[in-house]
């Protein structure tokens, strides 16, 4: 399977994905209202933060895999990953168990639900508690898919498993029960299909299961170092990215925080751009490492990093600015779009700096430095507590919002700082200011230019018209007054865009 077809499966599998959410908000919105969509979000932070028990087990079963591919023997791969299911099915049990015993506490002390009966959320929480279980192996099973390079094919089966359960509920809701239950009991019943589904897809790729085929210790003995290594970054980075929404979920009303997973999933469209632009820079930076062609990695971070804000910046600081448009014109509530714009533009600036950090990032793992991750993550923890419940406590979700956009300012300078003092030295002033800085301030300009546009009371359509053409224009003065840019697009118009150097 070509590199090429890999990278452009998984590509589109994102985003069809990452649209297809956003296509299905408005009409969860429709049937279940505000409060009940905060509990999908209740529901999508606790998925997100169990991953901190997979201890790094899914990316081990990834690497052990592709070894065992390239030699050829595939005999210690399944017993690893027979090793594993029965850890990952025993998990998927106490979790289940965990969070049905939990329920009624969490929904009579937690979460501050108006609206829904106390006995509601109880059930809810029960079936996301049986959903997040049958959900659990998946990612086993998907990491050696993508072991033995059958990208394409787990692509497919995800985007697949993502259709199912969105549009299946819309279906549920729309024709059988506008419940919260009916939402969760058709979430479960996906999720225990394709569980099973990729296990089969799994193991008839990897080859059929022995008779001796057994639970190891000393298989997993073999890999704890590794694992437990790797399981580091992402413990520090998963609490990161959810711990706000914990928080904010015991101290917003239900109501309000739903609010404010509107703006995380509005913010998360950003990621359609974020995630392929890390797969594609970390493995060459990697690459060029590796073969001490420093300079050449020094001109990929540069021009990279320019590049890429010329695109990422204005995007998401028109769609910052036209926020009120955008929301009205996906959930067709002008009210509901009133009162969440301010939340989203604020979690869209905190986003998008987060967005420029994924250079730093894959240059740290380039060498292989996870110390400076973790160092990094543990500070921002630090600073991220009480600062997004004094401002939670003092503006509601709107605080939490700023909280997440003043995080990722401070993670900036000091991830910069941090990074470069190590690594390229030297470099961090300098991409600081003029790959970050210039492209920030241009899509900034712009942004001024589309606020004043919306003085006039252009219909909704026309003002994101304008906002697309101002896009446009941030991208070209960015372009034209960076001579590598310039370089660098004359190279994509003659090799094609996945021919070009820089990224």
């Amino acid at each position: 399977m070509s590199l090429k077809r890999n990278f452009s499966a998984g590509l589109l599998s994102s985003l069809w994905a990452a649209l297809l959410g956003l296509a299905v908000v408005p009409l969860y919105l429709k049937y279940l209202g505000i409060e009940a969509y905060g509990l999908i979000g209740f529901f999508a932070t606790t998925q997100a933060l169990l991953q901190l028990l997979d201890l790094g087990l899914s990316p081990t079963i990834n690497r052990e895999v592709a070894r065992a591919s390239s030699s050829g023997d595939m005999h210690e791969a399944q017993d690893l990953l027979h090793t594993l299911e029965i850890v990952f099915w025993v998990t998927a049990a106490v979790i289940v168990i965990g969070i049905v015993a939990l329920s009624p506490a969490i929904s009579g002390h937690w979460l501050q639900s108006k609206g829904l009966p106390q006995e509601t959320v109880t059930h809810a929480l029960m079936l996301m508690g049986l959903v997040v279980a049958c959900r659990w192996p998946v990612g086993l099973y998907m990491g050696a898919l993508m072991g033995m390079q059958k990208i394409a094919l787990s692509s497919t089966i995800s985007a697949a498993a993502t259709t199912l359960s969105s549009i299946g509920a819309i279906v549920i809701l729309a024709f059988v029960s506008q419940t919260i239950e009916a939402f969760f009991i058709w979430q479960a019943s996906i999720g225990i299909l394709y569980a099973l589904f990729v296990r089969w897809v799994a193991w008839r790729e990897m080859g059929p299961e022995t008779d001796t085929s057994q639970f190891r210790m000393a298989t997993l003995k073999k890999v704890w170092r590794f694992s437990a290594g790797m399981s580091g970054v992402a413990i520090t980075g998963i609490i990161l990215m959810q711990l706000d929404k914990v928080m904010l979920s015991r101290l917003l009303s239900l109501e309000d925080f739903g609010r404010y997973m509107l703006a995380v999933v509005t913010a998360g469209s950003l990621y359609i751009l974020l995630t392929p632009l890390f797969n594609a820079i970390y493995p060459r930076m990697a690459a060029l490492v590796s073969s001490g062609e420093i300079e050449k990695l020094a001109d990929l971070y540069k021009t990279g990093t320019r590049l890429f804000l010329a695109v990422l910046f204005p995007i998401a600081i028109m769609m910052a600015v036209f926020s009120e448009d955008l929301l009205y014109l996906w959930t067709q509530d002008r009210e509901l779009a009133r009162s969440s714009a301010l939340v989203v533009s604020l979690f869209l600036m905190g986003t998008s700096l987060n967005g420029v950090m994924h250079f730093p990032y894959a240059l740290q793992l380039a060498y292989g430095e996870t110390r400076l991750p973790l160092i990094i993550n543990a500070i921002l923890i630090i600073i991220m507590v009480p600062m997004t419940i004094y401002l939670a406590m003092s503006y509601g979700a709107a605080g939490g919002a700023g909280s997440w956009a003043l995080l990722n300012c401070i993670y900036l300078l000091v991830g910069t700082w941090l990074t470069h003092r190590t690594l390229l030295k030297g470099a961090g002033t300098k991409w600081l200011l003029g790959d970050v800085l210039l492209p920030l301030f241009i899509a900034v300009m712009a942004g001024g230019a589309g606020a004043l546009a919306q003085k006039y009371e252009f219909q909704p359509y026309i003002e994101l018209g304008i906002g697309m053409v101002l896009i446009g224009i941030s991208f070209t003065i960015t372009v034209m007054i960076s001579p590598r840019l310039r370089a660098t697009m004359r190279n994509m118009r003659s090799k094609g865009i996945v021919g070009v150097n820089p990224i």
